[in-house]
């Protein structure tokens, strides 16, 4: 089974999803304060990188084990990737996940 690089590609700020009407009022931080955009972690036989965003990796957690036993996803050319995301639905986070 391979292990599996993360990568954070964008982090969104509620501003940007909602402008200045969000559906709810937010108390927290606008933007992910776990994460910086280009960081990279390696999911080494399935576990849990160390310093990683554990709400973030149980949302990820489903296509890293994909990736891990071969699977591909149709829709994405590039063989052995995905973009996947937290549910973070003020601020969420765009990783890329790539079979190593």
């Amino acid at each position: 089974m391979a292990d599996v690089k993360i990568t954070v590609v964008k982090k969104l700020n509620n501003k940007e999803l909602f402008g200045d009407n969000p559906p709810l009022e937010f108390t927290g931080a606008a933007l992910c304060d776990r994460f910086e955009e280009g960081q990279e972690f390696i999911c080494k036989e399935g576990q849990y990188p160390e310093g990683f965003c554990s709400w973030a990796f149980a949302d990820i957690q489903r296509d890293i084990v994909h990736l891990r036993f071969g699977g591909d996803f149709p829709w994405i050319k590039e063989k052995g990737a995905i973009l996947s995301s937290c549910t973070d639905g003020a601020r969420p986070v765009i990783f890329k996940l790539e079979r190593i």
